[in-house]
């Protein structure tokens, strides 16, 4: 930031910035100051605040405030019904942020897992219970790893 509150031309200014005071986020949305107060107090577009309060707006509330205007005018949904969609689009870009940070986190475990051959213990005794009839010699889709424990339920 320089002295007089904007940016240096060499600092980079990223869409989330709140740069825009309410007259020029209005020209810029193409849109009357009054029905960006209007918005903010619906809780469409929440800019941020100064230190005395002024709201700053940033590229992307830019961008929100025109998809607004655009579901409004061209669409014809009220304002409840572009609350109501706004609240179901940020929760979705959660859900997408957060399935990405598992992804990222499972990439990590996966790449840091060494696999570990756990022996078997041996075969128990023979159980005159045991009915090989009742049970394939071989496995019928090739061989497996899996381990299936069979426990029977005591009559009561």
């Amino acid at each position: 930031m320089t002295a007089h509150g904007g940016h240096a031309p060499h600092e980079a200014v990223s869409t989330d910035s709140p740069v825009y005071v309410i007259s020029m986020a209005a020209e810029l949305s193409g849109l009357h100051p009054q029905t960006l107060r209007q918005y903010d107090r619906l809780g469409l577009v929440s800019p941020d605040r100064a230190a005395g309060r002024g709201r700053r707006y940033s590229a992307r509330d830019i961008e929100r405030l025109r998809e607004v205007q655009r579901l409004s005018q061209d669409e014809g949904v009220n304002l409840a019904g572009i609350k109501h969609i706004r609240g179901l689009q940020d929760e979705v870009a959660g859900l997408q942020a957060r399935v990405a940070e598992l992804e990222a986190a499972l990439a990590t475990v996966a790449v840091t897992t060494i696999p570990v051959a756990v022996p078997m213990a041996p075969p128990p005794e023979p159980n005159p219970l045991y009915r090989s009839d009742l049970l394939p010699a071989v496995p019928a889709f090739g061989s497996s790893t899996a381990l299936v424990v069979w426990r029977p339920q005591h009559e009561r």
